[in-house]
């Protein structure tokens, strides 16, 4: 084997390098947690964008706040409590809150892309738009958006110290409680949105949805619920009826809700869940049903997971019109399908504005099923990290890769480029894409370089410990191994949608070793072999069969999934204008 291919795959020198990366990220942030800031202009730090990122980032692991966790876990309600108390000490009443006119979407995937394509379809009615997500990819900022783009470094830098400036001075008298990361950005984002007066706001879930700390919202204007699946067990529940229940907390009493169709039982727990609180729960209907011969619907976002999440856009965005006050033409069309009994009713399909027409067809939204190509190098960047998410993403990579397959000229390499964070099972999400018949997997650590960036601050997690991410990565690669070796087994009966066994296994042609790097920024590097020229050369050049086949193929499709934030730093370095 190639010396490179030893250098990859040495744990100690992967840990090595990790450890230098996480130690200078460290000190920096360290910098900032001792520092205690005041609205006199005399002892505030420089007001820079890096400056507050930083600080922001100190609230990842604050000591304070994790033993609250520990108290409060088995007392869930106490965290709205304590959120709507960071709220007031920053000047806010929750009753403020409803001026922003709120349209409120959870689910386990797709309330991100469901939020996109309302959002677009709102600014495309003239209205000043307001639009709270998380994960972010790059920058922090982009949390944060006004009129579909992230807010600027210099207001984020503005309304962040107004913000953490306040909660720094009264936490003395709150036992010197600040809030935690999320929770922190929650306020802020709602303080943004009332200084800059949007018409209204979308406010994407966290997690779950009861005891998110979003929740705090009393009148939103509209609620939904995207496809559910299981997700965060230690937080809400081992069961997807269980998860089910905490989605449905964010019914509000007389407020309308729509979602999608859900597996019978969940959504019997949503239809119950709107009966006890005296909310009307509607199911969209099938995309197919608002289209008729002379109009049909294009959608920005690629992949037919995606036409549920353009339905349930559709119907939040015309309930909050007609309660805007925008007499829209939204002509009813003929139902042609019914729910069971027991199911909430069936929303009517209607005939699209062009306002809505044309925000489904523009809707963009960075890292869910997007194809960038860079020269021979085809980069299918897809944040999946769910089994419901990974199937999705799965059945477009291949609809997409075989059709560009066979326009290509040469021979094509498929690599895998993966990792994944937190409880998920990542032996469980790997085998999923085995199907795709990739010739090599790269596995590394959400960390996009080995040397400090100007943005570097944006994507640092104190959370996890440089063991943990190692440990991740290694595992993964010994599961890709398994499972290309040994295949799935012939007892196994887990089946794509369509009947496709996972019966495919194994490297197409190579059969080279999964390989392991310190960082992205790497990991691209040897997938490119100095063929896309948007990334630096490594200075380095390659040796062996594996090096060789990459330089010389007609082209290189590069899956990027199993996590946001890998799709983040990949996009850090494909895609400069995100800096």
């Amino acid at each position: 084997m190639a010396r490179s291919f030893r250098v990859c795959d040495s744990s100690l020198l992967t840990c090595f390098l990790l450890r230098q990366i996480w130690a200078r990220a460290a000190r920096r942030s360290t910098e900032y947690a001792g520092r205690s800031y005041s609205t006199k202009p005399a002892r505030l730090p420089r007001m820079e964008y890096q400056d507050a990122v930083c600080t922001l980032n100190t609230l990842q692991t604050n000591a304070n706040y994790l033993e609250l966790v520990k108290r409060e876990r088995g007392q869930p309600q106490k965290q709205l409590e304590a959120m709507r108390l960071f709220l007031q000490r920053t000047g806010l009443r929750v009753e403020d809150l409803d001026q922003l006119n709120i349209i409120h979407v959870t689910g386990t995937k797709g309330k991100g892309s469901t939020c996109a394509f309302s959002e677009h379809i709102l600014r495309n009615c003239g209205l000043r738009t307001g639009f709270y997500s998380s994960p972010h990819l790059v920058q922090v900022r982009e949390r944060i958006r006004i009129n579909g783009q992230p807010i600027s470094k210099e207001l984020f830098t503005k309304y962040f110290w107004q913000v953490y400036n306040r909660l720094d001075e009264t936490k003395d008298a709150h036992y010197g409680s600040m809030p935690a990361y999320f929770r922190f950005l929650t306020i802020l984002a709602f303080h943004v949105f009332l200084q800059e007066k949007v018409d209204l706001a979308l406010i994407e879930v966290g997690i779950g949805g009861a005891y998110d700390c979003t929740n705090i919202i009393k009148k939103p204007w509209v609620c939904g619920v995207s496809s559910l699946g299981v997700d965060h067990t230690s937080i809400l529940g081992d069961t997807i009826e269980k998860i089910a229940w905490q989605k449905g907390g964010i019914f509000k009493p007389g407020v309308p809700a729509f979602t999608v169709k859900q597996p019978e039982n969940p959504m019997k727990v949503l239809a119950e869940r709107a009966q006890e609180i005296g909310c009307h729960l509607q199911v969209c209907p099938d995309l197919e049903q608002y289209e008729s011969d002379k109009q049909h619907l294009q959608l920005g976002l690629a992949g037919g997971h995606q036409r549920s999440n353009a339905t349930l856009a559709l119907q939040l965005c015309r309930s909050w019109l007609k309660r805007w006050g925008r007499h829209e033409a939204f002509l009813s069309l003929p139902k042609t399908e019914l729910l069971s009994s027991h199911w909430p009713a069936l929303a009517p399909a209607f005939q699209p504005s062009p306002a809505m027409v044309t925000g489904l067809r523009d809707t963009k939204w960075h890292g869910r099923s997007q194809t960038i190509r860079n020269g021979p190098i085809s980069y299918f960047v897809d944040g999946a990290h769910t089994t419901r998410s990974m199937l999705a993403c799965v059945r477009w990579f291949r609809e997409a890769a075989a059709e560009q397959e066979r326009t290509a000229e040469g021979p094509v390499v498929r690599v895998l480029l993966f990792n994944a964070t937190g409880e998920r099972d990542s032996a469980a999400l790997l085998k999923l894409l085995v199907p795709c018949q990739f010739d090599f997997a790269v596995f590394c650590p959400n960390i996009p370089e080995t040397v400090s960036s100007s943005n570097a601050a944006d994507q640092q997690n104190f959370n996890v410990t440089v063991e943990n991410i190692l440990t991740r990565c290694l595992d993964n690669q010994k599961s890709w191994w398994r499972l290309t070796e040994q295949g799935a087994g012939p007892g196994e009966e887990l089946l794509l949608p369509g009947g496709l066994p996972l019966v495919e296994v194994g490297m197409r042609q190579w059969g080279a070793k999964p390989l392991v790097f310190p960082c992205i920024l790497s990991a691209l590097q040897w997938i490119t072999q100095g063929r896309d020229p948007q990334l630096p050369c490594d200075s380095k050049p390659r040796a062996g069969s594996a090096a060789r086949a990459l330089r010389e193929a007609g082209a290189v499709q590069v899956l990027v999934t199993g996590s946001l934030h890998l799709v983040g730093g990949v996009l850090k370095h494909l895609d400069p204008s995100l800096s």
